[in-house]
């Protein structure tokens, strides 16, 4: 199994570019099994997920050319079977966004329970529901094994009972081609699935209300080809932020999706991490006094996540190894996994004062010198938080199982050891 080996304690300089948004590729290679005609992908990142995905719609029949790195065409006019290979499709979450284009073209889908991180119980229940709701037959066969049908869409009024962002991608994935129009209540709105909106649009989609939790689609009778260019990752932006303030690095973010970044600078900001806008670019400064901001009247300072265009859970793992190297105390309380804060373990290994109050929250004192450790990667978002701790910890340090990390950030060591970190790939 590859690991990392880092030497930490070396401030780092210069500018990062985030890849293209992996949460907003995923639903939108999906939807490319809508069209029967061609449609060119940019800033595609190439990372495991993706990888992964790209192989389940070739195992489906879609032609795919790589045209330029990160620049890919997919052409399924060829699609012919409605069920991907298992092994692969049980590896990523991102298969089950097959679902609704597979039944879309084809009138069924055969798919496994899908993978993932393990960082709670995720069900797909809400899914179910809204492909349900436009008129799909579905059976389970056991606990993993979806079997689905559907003699056409039809428009409905949807109303999620939660805000799940794969569930919505799956129901206006659904709605596209439904004869009908289709509205979709207490619809997530991240930037992702706005992502997936405008795509869809510029293939012939019919789609309103995009940014918002109503999302009216009216259905058309076929999508064209065209081309679309995916967003910056703000997820990886965020990131970056965060291993500038760990490192107490001097850091330009180029291209850094700002618009996604209001809630996410505000929560840094409350943890004393200043940044500044130049541009399309965004700068962290160096050596920065990072001081947990007092909270009124006198109560522990609190950083939660929720649905957009709150905080990104994704980030609560950053912002727990970030929380470790600033002064005083503050509540990291993360609502959605039940599983994703089981990881703090290792930064307490590493010298961290953490107290794991319950599965969703930990109390984070600081600022606490990291020291170099052995620990394995549980995920995708606390694989990189630990590579910030261990980049951001005076020692060296083993960081196991990294495919995890793979799974959602292009060349990370390559891309951090350009600007001065010291990290070494092991197979």
């Amino acid at each position: 199994m590859a690991r990392f080996i880092v030497e930490g304690g070396h401030g780092l300089s210069g500018s990062l570019t985030p890849s293209g948004n992996k949460n907003e590729a995923l639903p939108v290679l999906a939807a490319l099994l809508l069209t029967e005609e061609p449609v060119v992908l940019n800033n595609v990142p190439n990372i495991r997920d993706i990888v992964v995905m790209c192989e389940l719609l070739a195992s489906l029949g879609v032609r795919i050319t790589e045209l330029a790195p990160h620049r890919l065409r997919f052409d399924a006019s060829t699609l012919s079977s409605a069920t991907p290979e298992f092994g692969k499709a049980s590896q990523i979450r991102g298969s089950f966004l097959l679902a609704a284009p597979l039944l879309a073209r084809l009138g069924q889908a055969n798919l496994p329970a899908p993978g993932g991180d393990k960082i709670g119980l995720r069900p797909v229940h809400t899914h179910l529901q809204a492909l349900r709701g436009l008129g799909a037959g579905i059976e389970t066969e056991g606990e993993h094994i979806y079997r689905m049908q559907a003699s056409g869409f039809r428009g409905a009024d949807l109303y999620l009972d939660e805000a799940s962002v794969m569930a919505t991608e799956n129901a206006i994935m659904a709605a596209v081609l439904a004869s009908g129009t289709t509205t979709i209540y207490n619809a997530a709105c991240e930037p992702h699935v706005q992502g997936l909106c405008h795509c869809l649009n510029a293939l012939g989609a019919n789609i309103a209300g995009i940014g918002t939790n109503l999302i009216t689609v009216t259905g058309v009778p076929r999508l064209h080809g065209g081309e679309y260019t995916l967003q910056p990752d703000h997820i990886e932006v965020g990131s970056f932020i965060g291993l500038a303030a760990v490192t107490r690095s001097e850091l330009c973010i180029r291209n850094a999706a700002l618009p996604h970044l209001r809630m996410t600078r505000l929560m840094f900001e409350r943890l004393g991490v200043e940044t500044r806008v130049e541009g399309e670019d965004l700068w962290v400064p160096g050596d920065q006094e990072l001081t947990v901001q007092a909270d009124s009247p006198g109560g522990i300072p609190k950083i939660d996540d929720g649905p957009w265009p709150a905080f990104p859970a994704d980030l609560t793992s950053i912002m727990t190894v970030t929380a470790t190297q600033c002064r005083g105390a503050v509540l990291i309380f993360e609502k959605m996994f039940e599983s994703r804060l089981f990881w703090v373990d290792k930064l307490i290994a590493m010298g961290a004062q953490i107290i794991l109050c319950d599965p969703h929250r930990v109390v984070v004192s600081g600022p606490s010198p990291l020291n170099g450790a052995l620990v394995s990667s549980p995920d995708i978002r606390a694989g990189m938080a630990l590579l910030i701790a261990a980049l951001g910890a005076q020692g060296r340090s083993e960081i196991q199982n990294i495919h995890q990390i793979d799974r959602g950030y292009e060349r990370i060591d390559e891309r951090f050891n350009a600007i001065g970190a010291r990290i070494q790939r092991l197979d």
